[in-house]
């Protein structure tokens, strides 16, 4: 049983995934930060602050779920920059290696041969 619980947790997925929930922790509290910290505030400045939360319909604070989404949408707009900046950084310098072949056809003889057999069966 422990011999099970080892090869378990220390398979290679297992890390990754305890790796990326651990970076991913960290890099959506710089994310949160720059999105509370930073760009809240220059929108706050351009359009007076953008806060929902009183508006309600009864007693549902819809203005809650309005600033969730609002959060959510410039989130997902700063993350999505930084991870095409990422890819920008990762590929600057690289040659792309994967040469693509042309595709293999039939040769010249090939097609004659072909002709050929058609032509004797008329």
């Amino acid at each position: 049983m422990i011999k099970d619980l080892k090869n378990f947790l220390f398979k290679g997925n297992v890390l990754d995934l305890a790796v990326a929930v651990i970076i991913g922790g960290a890099f959506g509290a710089v994310i949160t930060s720059l999105v509370e910290d930073v760009i809240t505030p220059i929108i706050g400045m351009i359009l007076g602050q953008p806060d929902f939360s009183s508006i309600k319909i009864g007693s549902i604070a819809i203005g809650n779920f309005i600033n969730a989404v609002v959060s959510f949408l410039i989130i997902g707009t700063v993350l999505f920059f930084i991870v095409k900046a990422a890819e920008r950084a990762m590929t600057v310098g690289k040659t792309n290696e994967t040469v693509e072949e042309e595709p293999v056809g039939p040769t010249q003889e090939e097609l004659l041969i072909e002709i050929r057999d058609l032509l004797a069966k008329k």
